[in-house]
């Protein structure tokens, strides 16, 4: 029988300078984008596109993701919820039962792929002067690079985790089985980091430790596998003439990437939403089939068209 490596994850919030804490989930955006906006820019470059037009790309893509990836969580999450808590989809606070700061519990990905598409069709027709496919043929590669640090900034914050598991790939999320409260009130220990660490290390609280169960890292999965779609939409692009026929790459990227998140939710905890209501898959694996089908229908649609201009 094969166990689990027990290693148990306990992160800090992040970097601290001293005046101000640079959280690893803020870094793995700031990184995503970043990233994003320096391969678009070689992609500009190649296409004898305008610098300048790059800045509202940039603009509306930051813009799609963020606003589009909340409020996917929102309706297809938890709409229960923020149905009576309106001013909580779009302020990082909670008024009941007492004020607090939360910031923005809650993005997803599947909200944050449809409002970039809408993003897109709008950059495309008032700025780019474009079609459509044209842009979200050459966006999903730093879209793809940026779904890498997004899944490596939920593992920071442990979230998004997998079931329990014995296998080798296990890992023990400290912070999702003991919240903050929850260590100092176990622990005694006022200062929530050194709690954590007390729990992680002290053998005086072995037992607590005992509580954590190994999960599948469902993150890393994710994060892993989105290295090689963003792999090979990057050679494809610029090793081969992909880019000539027109929604191949966007096809590509949706079928991909969908997939390795259809995979990924057998092992993954459930997140809410609607599948209770349907049955058979989870929210995430209902919401990626419409994707697939779509992404399949631009591949064939491509190949149908050869060397079809954008």
């Amino acid at each position: 029988m094969t166990h689990a490596l027990n290693l148990v994850w306990n992160p800090s919030e992040g970097i601290n300078l001293g005046f101000f804490m640079i959280r690893y989930y803020s870094l793995m955006f700031v990184i995503a984008f970043g990233l994003g906006w320096f391969l678009m820019k070689k992609i500009f470059e190649r296409e004898n596109e305008s610098i300048e037009k790059l800045d509202s790309l940039f603009v509306w893509t930051v813009l799609a993701t963020l606003i589009g990836a909340r409020l996917g969580h929102v309706f297809f999450y938890d709409w229960e919820y923020f149905r009576n808590h309106l001013l909580e989809i779009f302020l990082p606070f909670k008024f009941e039962p007492e004020f607090q700061f939360t910031g923005f519990q809650g993005l997803a990905s599947h909200g944050a792929a449809i409002a970039i598409i809408v993003a897109m069709y709008y950059y495309s027709k008032k700025i780019l002067k474009r079609s459509l496919l044209w842009i979200l043929d050459r966006v999903v590669i730093p879209v793809a690079s940026g779904a890498i640090f997004v899944r490596l900034g939920n593992f920071f914050n442990s979230e998004i985790i997998g079931h329990e598991t014995s296998s080798a790939f296990g890992i023990r999320f400290l912070h999702d089985t003991f919240s903050k409260a929850d260590a100092v009130q176990k622990t005694g220990i006022a200062d929530p980091k050194e709690a954590y660490n007390a729990i992680a290390t002290d053998p005086k609280f072995a037992t607590l430790l005992a509580e954590v169960p190994s999960r599948h890292p469902t993150q890393l999965y994710e994060a892993f596998c989105y290295v090689f779609v963003f792999a090979i939409l990057f050679f494809l692009y610029w090793k081969t003439n992909a880019r000539l026929k027109s929604g191949l790459l966007f096809g590509l990227f949706l079928v991909l990437l969908f997939v390795v998140r259809f995979v990924v939710e057998f092992v993954k905890e459930s997140q809410g939403g609607f599948e209770s209501e349907l049955g058979l898959f989870s929210t995430g694996q209902w919401l990626s089939i419409p994707f697939i089908i779509i992404g399949l229908f631009f591949i064939i649609r491509a190949q149908r068209n050869p060397l079809a201009e954008s």
